[in-house]
């Protein structure tokens, strides 16, 4: 029997079979025998192949190839892969200027490691109504930054759907429309807002933020495949507070920053590492402005983890 697995709750996972019916289902465990060096070797997303038991739960006994996943190095287990969802057609990263702050490092990691599967990212500027004229500022400053290397951006306020501030939620609707999204980002940036606004029967639960730390409080402790209304799906991840690379060669990674690659093709030498060679086409556009130096930051961060199998 085939199925499509729709939610995962560390234990168990909801597969929703061809023939329409849910079954919650379990891991052989000689799953963990063949190398997947992950948390969760299934993840939502998955199509998998399961075979029914007496008690009328099933055992998940094979992963179809996936077409894609994204995936992050797990936070208590360094050695070890987290795989947020598979088999996606794009992301909605949600973010935040502040309440809580998203930093430039997390944005850039995140679209890095899409980069690296060739998954589309929309970046979601959401609760543009509390800031002020400088946090708006700032906010314009990194839409900016972001659309001229070619990421979509919309600034939302999912508190305040219909457009009051910032763009009408429902610009997205025509991108969600028969895709398979999911939807991350940083804890208490308001991923739970949009999830009930898109699928009003989840019932997903509102994140309070932190007034301590500014910080948002995990909500969601499982990831779910929320279909929507007028066709194609919604995964709802648990908020993500770092996003350490996972699996990245060093020469790789220039790869994932399309500013930093497109200027590489003008470096003296081909394997140059953009750090101190001489002839770095990529070092004099950022000297001229041509690129961020927070994106510069971001890439030699990257670098650094795979060089001292550091996570940030």
């Amino acid at each position: 029997m085939h199925g499509l697995v729709i939610k995962n709750t560390g234990s168990w996972y909801t597969v929703k079979t061809d023939e329409g019916s849910v079954i919650e289902s379990k891991v052989k465990g000689n799953f963990r025998l063949k190398g997947i060096r992950s948390t969760s070797p299934v993840a939502v997303g998955d199509r998998v192949h399961i075979v029914k038991n007496a008690e009328g739960t099933a055992f998940i006994t094979e992963i179809e190839k996936r077409r894609n996943y994204i995936i992050r190095k797990s936070t208590n287990l360094s050695k070890q892969s987290h795989i947020l969802a598979a088999n996606i057609d794009q992301v909605f990263l949600v973010v935040t200027v502040n309440y809580p702050q998203t930093s430039t490092t997390f944005i850039d990691r995140f679209l890095a490691s899409a980069e690296a599967y060739r998954v589309p990212v929309v970046l979601l500027f959401n609760k543009v109504d509390l800031l002020n004229e400088d946090e708006l500022s700032y906010q314009a400053m990194l839409v900016n930054l972001y659309e001229s290397i070619g990421y979509e951006c919309h600034q939302i306020c999912a508190a305040s759907p219909q457009g009051d501030r910032g763009e009408q939620l429902d610009i997205l609707l025509p991108l969600m429309k028969d895709n398979v999204t999911l939807l991350a980002g940083n804890s208490g940036v308001g991923k739970s807002t949009i999830i009930n606004h898109f699928v009003p029967d989840a019932e997903v639960r509102v994140a309070q933020i932190s007034d301590a730390h500014n910080k948002g409080m995990h909500t969601t402790t499982f990831s779910e495949m929320l279909l929507l209304p007028k066709g194609g799906y919604l995964i709802d991840t648990p908020g993500i507070k770092g996003f350490g690379t996972f699996d990245m060669e060093p020469e790789e990674i220039t790869s994932y920053f399309k500013e930093i690659f497109r200027y590489s093709q003008h470096c003296r030498f081909n394997n140059c590492t953009h750090t101190h060679e001489p002839g770095c086409a990529v070092i004099k556009a950022i000297e001229e402005g041509h690129i961020a130096l927070s994106r510069y930051e971001s890439y030699l961060g990257m670098l650094e983890d795979k060089e001292e199998g550091k996570y940030r």
